[in-house]
């Protein structure tokens, strides 16, 4: 996620996320409804065990698919969506939770049986007519409609679906999902997903993954998007509005897909130009590009303050510069296709895609990463830089602020100048690699660095990530 340059405040709270005070309760209620152990012990949980979101995700099953299904209408702002879901139970299970905020469920049903459900703030709890068996894949559909609202995030930044002058950006980190689909909805938990988007003739609807076509009908327009690589549901877009659209296949073969609003196109195009050559520059630096399809969604949402790393396809709140691109770009390896295990690992992200943005600048003319670790260590020890340390931020309040970008950009410096460029990038390249369409921590990230450089590194990793304060020397 980039903060917009305009909103500087922001780079030093790019913060986002959600409050933990309503966990105890839900917490309470999953453990007391039935009968004693045995019926808690048939509960999926409320959360997935986040310390920042402990409401975030669900217990009990593992979900392996969405196909959403969904119609809106820019002008009333109405939703009308179908969520099918399937998902395998990792225990028995007679009841189960789905995050799920704002519209109303009109139906659900467990393998085509008519379930019962109850909400409890962003709980949907779901109880299938028959208990599901520990193993067993199931399908769970869920209808909705209503008009779908942002949350609010305690920096006060706008999350989810954000309607816009002519239709909706829509970009869920941390929890913003919930606002527009019904998910496990935690990073934990990656699935592929089915998109059929129908909006009004003369909007577009952009999705994740490969665009796989359109049909218009009755002054309706329906577009259809696959993403086949697993995604976390944060990463998901169904983005609309009046779109410039652009499509091209690479000489690799990776299909480009980018959709500019009008006002925003001058400004755009060149930095889009660049989109091809961006993503071969990181390929070689990061490995292979991890995922089919590429492209840009580029909206006018000036509410918004923000570009996020949508999977495949981020989306801008306005036309990106160069350093965006870049930042958004390397995304796709770290935080895409590598996703956290938790959001207190928010750095293997934030600060990968900025020292990203380093490496662009010290390969295409601009200043040295060198340069940059240096002004950054200029600053002063009262200065937001060293307020807390990348890799325990301390709370969903600042995951996205100033040190998990620019400290966590700087941990990963100190690093290259301890084992050297031909380590480093090995490091960075077997990291993409080995955990592709998976999960990373930072005791694992540390582990791999001293594997391949043959140093201990706990040292280096504990005054850089670990703690709090301007380190004595750079």
């Amino acid at each position: 996620m980039t903060p917009r340059p305009q909103q500087a405040a922001r780079r030093t709270t790019v913060l986002r996320r959600e409050a933990v005070v309503a966990a105890l309760p839900v917490a309470l209620a999953a453990l007391l409804v039935g009968a004693g152990p045995a019926a808690a012990g048939t509960v999926g949980s409320s959360g997935a065990g986040d310390p920042y979101f402990p409401l975030a995700g669900n217990g009990g099953y593992d979900v392996r698919h969405y196909d959403l299904t969904l119609g809106y209408d820019p002008q009333s702002r109405h939703l009308d969506g179908k969520a099918v879901i399937t998902a395998r139970a990792t225990q028995r299970l007679t009841r189960f939770d789905l995050d799920f905020k704002g519209l109303k469920v009109t139906g659900i049903t467990v393998d085509r049986a008519k379930a019962s459900f109850s909400r409890d703030g962003q709980e949907l709890v779901v109880t299938p007519r028959d208990a599901l068996r520990k193993g067993q894949e199931f399908r769970v559909t869920v209808t909705y409609s209503g008009t779908p609202k942002p949350v609010t995030d305690p920096d006060g930044s706008l999350d989810g679906w954000i309607p816009t002058d002519d239709g909706a950006f829509v970009a869920g980190e941390p929890q913003g999902a919930m606002t527009w689909f019904p998910a496990d909805s935690h990073p934990q938990d990656k699935a592929s997903y089915d998109f059929t988007l129908t909006v009004p003739k003369g909007r577009t609807a952009v999705a994740n993954g490969v665009f796989l076509g359109q049909k218009t009908s009755h002054e309706r327009t329906t577009f259809r998007w696959r993403q086949s690589e697993p995604m976390a549901a944060y990463l998901a877009t169904a983005t609309v509005g009046k779109f410039k659209v652009e499509q091209f296949t690479t000489p690799d073969g990776l299909k480009v897909y980018n959709a500019v609003d009008p006002r925003e196109a001058a400004d755009a195009a060149p930095v889009l130009k660049k989109l091809p050559s961006v993503l071969a520059w990181e390929s070689k630096l990061f490995g292979p590009y991890p995922f089919r399809a590429a492209g840009s969604i580029v909206d006018r949402a000036p509410q918004v303050g923000y570009a996020l790393e949508t999977q495949t396809r981020p989306v801008y709140d306005s036309a990106p510069d160069l350093s965006t691109l870049v930042h958004e770009s390397a995304h796709q390896w770290f935080g895409d296709s590598v996703t956290l295990t938790t959001w207190k690992d928010i750095w293997l992200n934030e600060g990968f895609a900025t020292y990203a943005e380093w490496l662009y600048a010290e390969q295409h003319g601009g200043k040295s990463a060198q340069k940059a670790f240096d002004s950054l260590y200029a600053s002063p020890a009262s200065s937001d830089l060293w307020a807390f340390p990348p890799a325990d931020p301390g709370s969903g309040a600042r995951i996205f602020a100033t040190p998990v970008y620019a400290r966590g950009a700087m941990a990963l410096h100190k690093l290259r100048t301890a084992v050297g460029d031909r380590v480093f990038f090995r490091i960075l390249r077997t990291w993409a690699s080995c955990h592709r369409d998976g999960h990373g921590t930072t005791a694992q990230f540390i582990r791999l660095a001293e594997r391949e450089s043959g140093k201990d590194l706990d040292g280096l990793f504990h005054t850089w990530i670990g703690t709090a304060g301007k380190p004595s020397s750079p």
